[in-house]
């Protein structure tokens, strides 16, 4: 498949040492070729594939000198694209790099759409869909973690498995055509319905174990929306200051002093957490504090965590108690802070509130008990489980749910053959479910998908 040459710049706007301008397609090498002079005087397709050279860029109408640069020559099918790729090292200032990439574009190049080389790498084959869709996961990875899911990803092993289960439900869809063809063999359908069952079975329990990462994944995907509340003065914005080590909020003694939400990505042994500040959620005639509780309460029915913060120097008041009302059914820590001071707080009413919910004892003015609540923030949701390395993270909502959905399908398809149903019904939804996982590869997806998914990526990737 032949395209037309795409340039973009591949690398943050702003200042830094270097900057990257890249080209891929048909014309990418007659096009530097134009542009580009070494002292070797060569031309570009008289060089290696995969080398890199000194030069200049040059304006072909007036022989000026745009540039000081190092170019990397790929000629495909061996580069990301499949394409031949020119990548243009230049300055890392805003105007030197813009005069790169308008220089591309005036000699013949059009500017590329966003994700569009990634695009191409899977339009020619290079890459399936759900490894594209990991390009971008790497990219946005906020923890190690995070990264190391992405790069089995990228590297094919959902893709693997989608395979597998595909061809097995392929195989037992033939022999269903077999059995429909010659009907006269009776030995055939008895064939028939137990391959069915075993297959269907099989590629059922399959689906379960990824849609059983699928929680894991996505948290570590998307990171986990983490509210901190609590009445206000108990230690909230210190909180935050000691998870992500900042002066990010005010602390001070002045009840209701945080008027607003305040955000921050926190890594917690591996967890991305967004992490919320909110405002001391209490009766108020302030008006502006008021406004900040209304915010508070509407980040509590959007959040994944909550850290509720108590004050150990004081009883519990009727404002607290309507704190684990409203929290009831979610998941949440917590945290009974300022044990620095004499203890007021009554622990074991905390304990009856809580129910079995993980309660950590702090004193942050002294940074004590920190560690612990990053620990039972890991085992709240990753119970150690994180840390197996052959298992095949599902993250991507996408992903999840076409599994969902496959897994509905594939089950009808055996509760079917079990219930003794003729194969050439069963056989629909055997093929949908094949066409389902499909979808998770590009392998059944339609162009429309295809365009809105890359249009999520950023510019030059």
């Amino acid at each position: 498949m032949e395209f037309d040459t795409i340039t973009a710049i591949s690398t943050p706007m702003g200042e830094g040492a270097i900057a990257i301008v890249r080209l891929s397609g048909s014309s990418a090498i007659a096009i530097a070729d134009k542009i580009f002079r070494s002292p070797s005087e060569k031309s570009l397709f008289e060089q290696n594939s995969h080398t890199i050279h000194y030069g200049h860029l040059i304006d072909p109408k007036n022989g000026e000198v745009v540039e000081e640069v190092m170019l990397s020559l790929m000629k495909g099918p061996k580069t990301f694209t499949r394409e031949d790729v020119i990548e243009i090292n230049c300055h890392g200032g805003l105007v030197s790099v813009n005069r790169v990439l308008q220089l591309a574009l005036i000699n013949g190049a059009r500017l590329a759409e966003p994700g569009e080389f990634t695009k191409r790498a899977f339009l020619n084959g290079r890459i399936d869909l759900s490894q594209a869709e990991a390009v971008m996961d790497l990219i946005r990875a906020k923890t190690d973690k995070a990264m190391n899911v992405a790069l089995g990803q990228m590297e094919g092993r959902l893709s693997r498995l989608i395979a597998t289960l595909r061809q097995a439900l392929l195989e037992t869809l033939a022999q269903v055509e077999v059995n429909i063809d010659y009907p006269e063999y009776d030995d055939v359908e008895e064939m028939t319905l137990p391959l069915m069952i075993d297959k269907c079975t099989w590629v059922s329990e399959e689906i379960d174990k990824l849609l059983l990462t699928s929680s894991q994944g996505k948290i570590l995907r998307e990171g986990l929306s983490t509210a901190i509340i609590g009445r206000p003065n108990v230690g909230k914005s210190s909180l935050l200051n000691s998870l992500i080590q900042e002066n990010k909020a005010i602390v001070t003694d002045i009840a209701g002093t945080t008027r607003d939400i305040i955000e921050e990505y926190v890594n917690v042994r591996g967890v991305p957490l967004k992490l919320v500040d909110t405002a001391g959620i209490r009766e108020t005639e302030d008006i502006v504090e008021r406004i900040g509780v209304e915010k508070s309460r509407q980040v509590l029915k959007e959040a994944d965590l909550i850290l509720l913060v108590l004050n150990s120097a004081e009883k519990l008041t009727i404002e607290d108690r309507r704190l684990f009302e409203a929290i009831e059914g979610m998941d949440y820590i917590v945290i009974i802070n300022k044990t620095d001071l004499p203890t007021e707080i009554e622990i074991d009413e905390v304990r009856k509130l809580s129910g079995h919910k993980r309660i950590v004892t702090t004193s942050l003015l002294e940074e004590q008990g920190v560690n612990e609540l990053e620990e039972a923030i890991a085992s709240l949701f990753f119970e150690g489980a994180i840390e197996a390395t052959d298992l095949t993270y599902v993250s991507n909502a996408r992903h999840i749910s076409l599994l969902t959905l496959a897994k509905s399908t594939i089950t009808d398809a055996l509760e079917a053959a079990q219930n003794d149903v003729p194969v050439d019904m069963i056989q629909i939804d055997v093929t949908r479910t094949w066409e389902i996982l499909g979808e998770i590869t590009g392998d059944t997806v339609e162009e429309s998908l295809i365009d809105q998914l890359f249009a999520q990526f950023c510019l030059g990737k």
